[in-house]
């Protein structure tokens, strides 16, 4: 998606008509793409909320937003400002709003993630190690990702935070990017042929159990890529979890593919190799939702996140 000048946009326009809570009240709307939902955000009537969004349509020459089957959607030219207008705000919001109140040592905050066990097992562990000496009152409470209910759980306060792979197609959400995560092919210590996996076509040779979080499938992205390749793999297991995996693969012949920050401090315990073949790459991100941004425990906590992430 194209990103627009929002400061060459708004000096394009009569200057004596712009205010800055026209601004923010376009950043709720874009956000919420509801005008009742958005002049609760603001504490103002919805009849005055809508007055300005029809000041903001005639400044931008753009209907912003417009009815669809639920709520609101945004015009494309909405779409190319709402990051450049979140830019602009938060530089403004940063110069006006320290963050001297909050106190992690004395904070009492809970903080509900939503995540994958992966997700679970390799930064949000870490992450609650590391709070119990820097903030011991502020708990986590770990929900299952369920993408499909996820803007809505972000929306409504049910969860404050995703970590989870980006959906491009929701750029009303937050985003931080944690980092690119690859596989390695496992088996248990001594695996005579895990070798053979170096190679397509040795890989495919060899019996596999896959992970499919939905439940019972017996593909994934990377038969995509085999099939492509001129081979099919002998998959004989479906998980529904990747931390069940090296339990499985450490007492029979099965080989795995798995991310390797999940067996990063276990490589010890299996035979590996990395799949020179396969470029499969998958990118993690925190995801909020922007009735948390300015939240100054949210923000820390975003923060430590990242470090935990790293």
């Amino acid at each position: 998606m194209k990103s627009i000048d929002l400061c060459a946009s708004i000096h394009a326009m009569d200057m004596k008509r712009i205010d800055l809570n026209l601004l923010v009240s376009l950043e709720a709307l874009l956000v919420e793409r509801n005008v009742t939902r958005a002049a609760a955000r603001l504490h103002m009537s919805q009849p005055a909320l809508s007055a300005q969004l029809n000041r903001l349509r005639d400044l931008f020459k753009d209907p912003l937003l417009v009815p669809a089957h639920r709520g609101m959607v945004p015009t494309a030219k909405a779409l190319e400002l709402i990051r450049p207008l979140r830019a602009s705000l938060d530089q403004l919001r940063g110069t006006l709003q320290g963050h001297d109140s909050f106190s992690p040592a004395t904070a009492e905050l809970t903080i509900s993630i939503a995540c994958t066990d992966y997700v679970e097992a390799v930064v949000v562990a870490p992450l609650i190690v590391a709070l119990r000496d820097k903030a011991p009152k502020i708990r986590v409470a770990v929900h299952r990702l369920a993408p499909a209910k996820l803007t809505q759980q972000l929306a409504d306060g049910d969860v404050d935070l995703a970590i989870a792979t980006p959906d491009t197609g929701k750029a009303y959400l937050r985003t931080w990017h944690l980092f690119e995560e690859s596989y390695i092919l496992i088996g248990r210590p001594g695996h005579p042929r895990i070798n053979e996996g170096a190679t397509a076509a040795g890989f495919a040779a060899l019996e596999q159990v896959i992970v499919s979080p939905s439940g019972g499938g017996f593909t994934t992205p990377v038969d995509a890529t085999l099939e492509a390749l001129g081979h099919s793999r002998a998959i004989v297991a479906s998980a529904a979890s990747f931390l069940v995996v090296p339990s499985i693969v450490a007492s029979s012949e099965l080989v795995a593919l798995v991310p390797r920050r999940l067996m990063r401090d276990r490589l010890a315990e299996v035979a590996w190799i990395d799949v020179p073949w396969l470029s499969e790459r998958f990118q993690v991100e925190l995801i909020w939702h922007e009735r948390t941004h300015a939240h100054q425990g949210q923000q820390w906590i975003r923060e430590q996140i990242h470090l935990a992430s790293r």
